[in-house]
């Protein structure tokens, strides 16, 4: 599962592909639903309130899956500065996105961040399947 070679990209894990697709999808239907309500500036605003969550998730768990923990405090280590990573993205993204777009819809832009960061709340929901069928003690090879 880990890779000894140095600057080699490991893509992120399985559940965060799949909590990523899950926010695509969201922020699809949120700029749908902006564009009905709101117009372009409302498809706009929805389409970037989710791809702030969707990039900021991207780190995380590209960060993630890139460290090698040999102990459960490198792992919390990991998980802390790929949450901390993730974080200041979306700080900046939403500061980016207020400051720069004067025809944001704040009603779409601020709906769609709000259901795709429950989105990504859900990835402690999906399963990888690729560990649960991994031969016992083959897992930390």
């Amino acid at each position: 599962m880990f890779d000894n070679r140095v600057g080699v990209f490991k893509p992120p894990m399985r559940p965060i592909r799949i909590v990523l697709r899950w926010q695509l999808a969201v922020t699809a239907v949120s700029a749908a639903v902006g564009m009905i309500f709101w117009g372009p500036d409302g498809a706009a605003s929805a389409a970037l309130g989710g791809l702030i969550n969707v990039a900021a998730g991207w780190v995380y768990g590209w960060r993630v899956s890139q460290g090698e923990a040999k102990s459960a405090g490198e792992a919390l280590r990991t998980m802390f500065r790929a949450e901390a990573m993730k974080v200041f993205l979306i700080f900046v993204g939403l500061w980016v996105v207020l400051q720069n777009y004067r025809d944001i819809v704040h009603v779409a832009f601020f709906a769609s961040f709000v259901i795709t960061i429950g989105v990504f709340a859900a990835a402690i929901a999906v399963r990888d399947t690729e560990e649960e069928n991994a031969p016992r003690g083959s897992r930390d090879e």
